[in-house]
């Protein structure tokens, strides 16, 4: 269990995804302003602006940056700054040992996702798929700040808002460890050294409509079909996609009825300016009986 974050500490702040471009830099200055104003210190990797390969740091530097701030003492949580491609590339960089006996909330979304879900299935850390630093002042709304300030902060279970809406795609009740967070990328990790452990999971699962049209979205999840993913989950939660068709229907074609598990629907996480911080790894149920569907079964900050 994490300690809530307080007034003083320090956040610390890594790039494991795309290089940091000049169109960047105001909106990170904006959140840096954003934290100092609410108490805190913010911490940047020593290699967090480097452009060493002309299209980012190299996954050594990337890695270092991420070992160093969990390894630091004073550093209380990490954000990864922006989200882009290539994340999955510090893999092998990675002190796992390090991150085990350092735990500490790392939070992150988009392509954050394979560095989230890496860590808690080798480190055994969990970890939480949220706003990038960069998105805590780069949409129209405080929407993903307060749910940081309300995970992290506050200590609270809530996931999003009171009004947020909550669909049955398919009806049931389960519980299990949540997995996921950009499809595209957590159907990557179904296989190889870096796949995630989905037995016995909740899938959560959204993605970025204009990198992703309807009949990629079915590939990555044909891929996961085929590679025995759905038959050992327990239960899916379906997040944003503004995709001509939904990503709703794209999954129900896809697994063709044929499997028994509960599905549920909200946009409050992914590529919308609704951000929930969701804990990778962190103990949830679903109920579709209930009018909040999905609820978090254990604290992860006292």
């Amino acid at each position: 269990m994490f300690e809530r974050l307080k007034k003083g500490d320090v956040i610390g702040v890594v790039a494991p995804s795309s290089a940091v471009d000049k169109d960047d830099l105001e909106p990170i200055n904006n959140s840096v302003m954003l934290m100092e104003a609410a108490g805190f210190h913010i911490k940047f990797g020593e290699n967090v602006f480097k452009n060493t390969l002309g299209y980012g740091a190299t996954p050594k530097e990337k890695a270092e940056d991420i070992n160093n701030m969990f390894a630091d003492k004073e550093v209380k949580a990490i954000f990864c700054l922006s989200g882009g491609f290539n994340s999955n590339c510090v893999f092998d960089y990675l002190d796992y040992d390090i991150i085990a006996k350092n735990p500490k909330p790392i939070c992150g979304f988009s392509d954050s996702t394979s560095l989230t879900n890496a860590i808690y299935s080798k480190a055994g850390v969990i970890t939480f798929n949220g706003p990038t630093f960069k998105a805590l002042t780069t949409w129209a709304t405080e929407y993903g700040y307060k749910e940081v300030v309300k995970r992290f902060v506050e200590g609270s279970l809530e996931l999003g808002e009171k009004d947020d809406e909550y669909i049955t795609i398919k009806e049931g009740a389960a519980e299990g460890r949540l997995v996921g967070g950009n499809l595209s990328l957590t159907s990557e990790m179904c296989t190889g050294n870096y796949s995630i452990d989905f037995q016995d999971k909740i899938l959560f699962i959204e993605e970025f409509c204009l990198e992703t049209p309807p009949e990629l979205v079915a590939n990555y999840l044909y891929h996961m079909k085929q590679n025995g993913v759905f038959d050992k989950i327990k239960g899916i939660w379906v997040g944003n996609y503004d995709g001509s068709i939904p990503l709703e229907k794209i999954l129900l074609d896809v697994l063709q009825d044929e499997y028994d598990i509960p599905i549920i629907k909200s946009n409050n996480f992914g590529h919308t300016e609704k951000k929930t911080v969701i804990p990778v790894g962190g103990m949830a149920k679903i109920d579709t009986n209930d009018e909040v569907k999905i609820k978090l079964m254990e604290k992860m900050v006292k």
